[in-house]
């Protein structure tokens, strides 16, 4: 009896001992490293877009609800002209991580590039309701009203001179 079990033992550990070599072999390569993130900000801060968005997504992969890695996708989506898929990341993690301003902030600047104002001030209103303290709410909504009075701007410029000056330093 005892020479069935050596046999069964001796076949399961030969048989299941390559397998978890390759199985380790693999996950060294494949899976994401824990300074992924970290990578992934790098790149993006040295113009290297299509690496650290790779990076991201591996890192994603793995953890995906984290929101600092969801923000930096949204930001590298951004920054790549990618203003459907930003919008979208940035949504979601208001969904997940509602307090938080900066991701309102960017929907909102997204939005204002499109001349969708109204979304773009409701963004905002969300980051001053979520986060009152948040500097940048309070600044960009002025943007915003300044953006949406557009078509009156080139008559508020020549009847005040101070409003040339404002509307030459907003922008969206």
């Amino acid at each position: 009896m005892s020479i069935i079990i050596r046999c069964k033992q001796s076949r399961i550990a030969n048989f299941h001992l390559p397998s978890v070599l390759l199985i380790g072999m693999l996950g060294v390569s494949v899976a994401p490293r824990a300074d992924e993130y970290q990578d992934a900000s790098q790149l993006f801060k040295q113009g290297q877009q299509a690496i650290a968005l790779m990076r991201v997504n591996n890192f994603l992969a793995s953890k995906p609800k984290d929101a600092h890695g969801r923000f930096l996708k949204g930001l590298m989506l951004t920054n790549q002209g990618n203003t459907a898929d930003a919008i979208k990341v940035f949504s979601d993690l208001t969904r997940d991580y509602p307090e938080p301003p900066g991701p309102y902030n960017n929907i909102a600047v997204l939005y204002g590039g499109q001349g969708q104002y109204e979304k773009a001030k409701s963004s905002l209103e969300m980051a001053i309701r979520t986060h009152p303290s948040d500097a940048t709410a309070h600044e960009n909504p002025g943007a915003i009203y300044a953006k949406m009075a557009h078509p009156a701007t080139p008559i508020a410029e020549r009847r005040v001179p101070a409003m040339a000056a404002l509307c030459s330093t907003i922008t969206i």
